[in-house]
């Protein structure tokens, strides 16, 4: 696979993850889309326990970095309703969501904010990853257009 090291790295970039290097390995890569989808979510995933276990140096820097502090009061907010309404299948469609923001580090954060079992949470997390990056690959294989 033509630039694994670079789609690795910013699959692992917060803000970028899957929706950003798959379009990249399919479009300017020109690499199998199946492949990119598979290596690209499945290294996608690993970020779900990383973030499980970094996440009272999450606590300490959100405590002393205010944009960090901003961001994890407005992510419990938006999230907050429809995780306690519908916990596992909440978080599952909010991942899901091919936009920034929805990735695997916002589900892992959000499923540690709301204190949900770690092992349903990195389920949950890991099928929303899977949708979403199915989702980013058929779009950036043409199968939906805004054109007519």
């Amino acid at each position: 696979m033509k630039g694994l090291l670079r789609l690795l790295f910013l699959t692992f970039v917060p803000g970028v993850e899957l929706r950003g290097s798959l379009p990249l390995s399919i479009l300017y890569y020109h690499n199998n889309p199946f492949a990119s989808f598979f290596v690209l979510t499945a290294f996608n995933i690993l970020i779900v326990p990383l973030v499980f276990l970094l996440w009272d140096v999450a606590l300490f820097l959100a405590d002393k970095i205010k944009i960090i502090d901003t961001y994890l009061k407005k992510l419990r907010k938006r999230s907050e309703k429809a995780v306690e309404k519908y916990g596992f299948w909440a978080l599952t469609l909010f991942v899901a969501v091919p936009l920034p923001g929805t990735g695997a580090y916002s589900g892992a954060f959000i499923a540690e904010l709301f204190g949900m079992d770690k092992k349903k949470a990195f389920v949950s997390v890991s099928i929303g990853l899977l949708i979403a990056g199915f989702l980013v690959m058929l779009m950036s294989m043409g199968a939906f257009s805004l054109k007519k």
